[in-house]
């Protein structure tokens, strides 16, 4: 299916997450990709229609919180979006 041939509408935007074991045990991996499936919910829309968003947690997301991660994630979507200096 090409999703730019006239009539077809473009797949879903879709996000991963990778957590690695650096992250922590079990329960802290976990929970990290929790709270991240939850923050990219409410920033999925900002993608184009089709994207594959793959989101990499770095060892200190096991423990920073809630708002630390939203915060993170707004930054690292504001540079792939184009909208950050690098």
């Amino acid at each position: 299916m090409d999703p730019h041939a006239p009539g077809e509408s473009a797949p879903p935007t879709r996000a991963g997450f990778v957590v690695s074991k650096a992250v922590g045990g079990a329960v802290v991996r976990n929970k990290v990709k929790r709270r991240l499936r939850h923050l990219m919910r409410d920033r999925v829309a900002l993608f184009p229609p089709g994207s594959l968003v793959v989101v990499r947690a770095l060892p200190e997301a096991g423990d920073a919180d809630h708002e630390q991660l939203a915060r993170d994630l707004d930054a690292a979507v504001q540079r792939l979006l184009g909208g950050g200096a690098r």
